[in-house]
């Protein structure tokens, strides 16, 4: 749905199903209802999460024209894809399997680029389209040394896609971009790592290629990569990493990379008293969101505001009493309508504040709303999902007209 700072849509990750028949029926379930409460009058814009299985399905013609039905019939669109889980994302221990195959295999890259041609088909006329992907890889994958390899074929990997970005804009005139998702412990684990892979391996390597492959001009190569190439800014992994958005953002712009779509979304937060009894029932709390599904990196801010970083929350916990620090922050996708959740917080005002910097000074047009971990929430703050997903929707809403 178009609203005053773009196009508002929620991520269908929220929905099971990996093979394409599983999914499009949750589609056809939850669409149509959120549809009539948060859109009734307009278009309403799908970020559609697809796995490497359910894109092999819809890229069939009879599949893909089938669901082009479907949107014609309910008056909504596709704008924007994630990308990043290629496998299972429900109902099975996800953890660091979330990344694989990274941007080192042809796997990764070929699912990309189905993904391109499926949203290629599917993209109205005259509107860019977006794929969120991994942060190239899994940092604790790789030791220290095998780290230039590894930016070395992730970037080769991810031109190829490039490649197939320009076709399709000289073909269609339609431009889709790849947004990359800086996430905690991931090879680009924050926008800082983002930027420095950003302007020491692709531009210059993507700007060689695409000088020679098309026999263009330095700008006109560094062009398309920053017009193919962005980030996707996801609130909740931002914010886990204690980023300054303000600064963040400017920064993007000052070095004229884009953002493909901020990601709305929430993480878990808390202060860290140094009174061991209030610790003790701050940790306690944590240990509620304590699951077995995804990962949920935790970041320690200590007293002299450095930073401590742990693997999952169970590292946390074990080391809960020892350093001096004054936060954490959990990756944990909490609903971004809540605020309190008894003695954590989430990282709610983040999203705020992204908002009101997009208000006013627009560094975006696709706002994908991503919280995923329903399933895992503790029972007494789940709802059901229909319900859930049109309950942050309506909180966006009043969010970016109050903003």
């Amino acid at each position: 749905m178009v609203t005053s700072q773009g196009h508002l849509t929620y991520c269908s990750n929220i929905h099971a199903g990996e093979s394409w028949k599983a999914h499009f029926l949750q589609l056809q379930e939850h669409v149509p209802a959120i549809k009539k409460e948060v859109a009734p009058n307009q278009s309403f814009g799908i970020g559609l999460r697809l796995s490497a299985e359910a894109s092999l399905e819809l890229i069939k013609p009879k599949n893909l024209e089938a669901f082009r039905q479907w949107l014609n019939e309910n008056d909504c669109y596709v704008f924007t894809m994630n990308g990043f889980p290629y496998g299972g994302f429900h109902h099975t221990i996800v953890k660091d399997k979330v990344h694989a195959p990274d941007w080192t295999t042809a796997e990764r890259t070929q699912y990309t680029i189905r993904l391109v041609q499926i949203l290629a088909e599917l993209l109205p006329a005259k509107m860019d389209g977006g794929i969120s992907t991994s942060p190239l890889t899994y940092r604790y994958w790789h030791n220290d040394s095998e780290l230039p390899k590894v930016f070395e074929t992730a970037t080769a990997n991810l031109l190829q896609v490039v490649d197939l970005l320009i076709q399709v804009k000289q073909a269609t005139g339609k431009v889709i971009h790849i947004d990359i998702e800086p996430e905690p412990d991931g090879l680009l684990g924050d926008g800082k790592e983002f930027l420095e892979w950003y302007t020491r391996w692709l531009l210059p390597k993507g700007t060689d290629y695409l000088k020679k492959t098309y026999s263009i001009s330095a700008p006109m190569a560094e062009e398309h990569m920053k017009e193919h190439i962005r980030v996707c800014y996801d609130v909740c992994h931002f914010a886990v990493s204690y980023e300054d958005h303000v600064e963040m953002i400017a920064k993007l712009k000052e070095l004229g990379i884009q953002t493909g779509k901020i990601q709305i979304s929430a993480a878990l937060r808390a202060d860290m008293s140094a009174d061991l009894a209030k610790r003790a029932a701050t940790v306690e709390a944590f240990s509620q969101f304590n699951e077995s599904t995804y990962l949920h990196q935790v970041v320690a801010r200590t007293n002299e505001g450095s930073l401590i970083r742990y693997k999952d929350m169970p590292e946390a916990i074990q080391d809960a009493y020892a350093p001096p620090v004054t936060e954490w922050r959990a990756h944990f996708h909490v609903p971004v309508f809540i605020y309190e959740y008894g003695e954590l917080q989430s990282t709610q005002k983040d999203i705020i504040q992204v908002l009101q910097v997009q208000k006013k000074s627009p560094f975006t047009h696709h706002l994908e709303i991503e919280t995923y971990t329903w399933e895992v929430l503790p029972e007494e703050i789940r709802l059901p999902q229909t319900k859930s997903i049109i309950r942050e929707m309506k909180w966006v809403l009043e969010k970016i007209a109050d903003s």
